[in-house]
């Protein structure tokens, strides 16, 4: 149990394995590669979305409006497409609408020292807003087909911007495990002064949480409207939600400074997988968000619980060498005397 409160990688990796071992217990036809797959497949955008949310969580903050910045890009993508421009200009220009608004986000906490749920809250809807006078409030449709190639599988029914997520996601968790550089993020988090008084740049560290942030989301709309071919105009609605929920079961803490992106991964990729056990029993759609808001609720008061156990477990470690012991026991330290009483 100490191991899987230590590894909260470990704990969704479990949970995604049983839940697997549910789904095919069932129905033993679901025990195949392409079933995997197509998991993966739809939780693409959900896992670039935690990988960036991990990002401005550990450094204390959050972001709210990566469901709109999503849209934004989105249609970004789109326009550009059918207004004539080649798709790696269209690409690099939604890429860039993504990096200014997350830009943006960062100038409001860092600069302007907004509360970061404030500050995103805002953009949250003036990003939204901006999405629907630049779409005029219609969907766009007749995207053309080098885009919607791009989700199509190569090899083992995975196509290209999902080779491309999980490269992402390496890179990512190599920056953050193995780097000077992914470090500065759990120190900001952990310890802001403390962080500043050790020479990390804290300002800029956060800066580019929010804007590697905004840039993920960006990729997310690439390929939201590569999978579907068009964008509707309400893409991106709640996907913010659900990204900070996936961060949260694969460890990440709200309070900053802890988990690793390979549990943002494991925790995008278990949401992903109650919706998709829900559309292979036929349920209907308005059973996703509750169950799986339910889930998680019970996987946080399960893990909320455990770790009162496990902190009551320590304390009572450390002081048990200061607790005198009973008369006749055996095995026990005994209870350190004054310096005065050592001879």
């Amino acid at each position: 149990m100490k191991t899987l409160l230590r590894n909260r990688e470990l704990s969704a990796l479990l949970a995604i394995v049983i839940l697997f071992g549910v789904l095919v217990a069932l129905n033993h036809s679901y025990f195949s590669l392409q079933t995997l797959s197509m998991i993966f497949t739809s939780a693409q955008i959900l896992i670039l979305l935690a990988v960036g949310a991990s990002m401005v969580m550990l450094t204390r903050n959050i972001d709210v409006s990566v469901g709109s910045t999503v849209g934004l890009c989105a249609i970004a993508v789109g326009v550009a497409l059918n207004s004539g421009y080649s798709l790696p200009v269209s690409m690099l220009f939604a890429l860039g609408i993504g990096a200014v608004a997350g830009f943006f986000n960062g100038v409001l906490v860092v600069w302007l020292r907004i509360p970061a749920i404030v500050a995103t809250l805002g953009t949250l809807g003036l990003y939204r807003g901006g999405m629907l006078l630049w779409s005029g409030g219609k969907w766009i449709e007749g995207l053309p087909a080098s885009l919607k190639s791009l989700s199509e599988p190569i090899a083992i029914g995975i196509s290209p911007l999902g080779f491309m997520v999980l490269f992402l996601v390496a890179v990512a968790a190599w920056m953050f495990a193995r780097t000077a550089f992914g470090r500065d993020f759990y120190a900001v988090g952990d310890n802001l002064a403390a962080a500043r008084q050790l020479g990390v740049a804290v300002n800029r560290t956060r800066l580019l949480a929010f804007t590697f942030n905004g840039m993920l989301a960006a990729i997310a709309g690439i390929i939201f409207a590569a999978q579907i071919g068009f964008v509707p105009n309400q893409t991106g609605s709640g996907l913010e939600m659900k990204a900070i929920a996936a961060c949260v079961l694969g460890g990440i803490s709200l309070l900053g400074g802890t988990g690793t992106v390979i549990g943002a991964f494991l925790g995008a990729f278990f949401l992903t997988q109650i919706d998709t056990v829900l559309v292979l029993f036929k349920l209907p759609a308005w059973w996703n968000d509750f169950i799986a808001g339910l889930v998680l609720l019970g996987v946080l008061v399960l893990d909320g619980r455990l770790r009162q156990a496990l902190a009551r477990h320590q304390r009572a470690q450390k002081y048990s060498r200061f607790v005198p012991p009973l008369p006749g026991a055996k095995n026990v330290r005994p209870f350190p005397r004054k310096k005065k009483d050592v001879a």
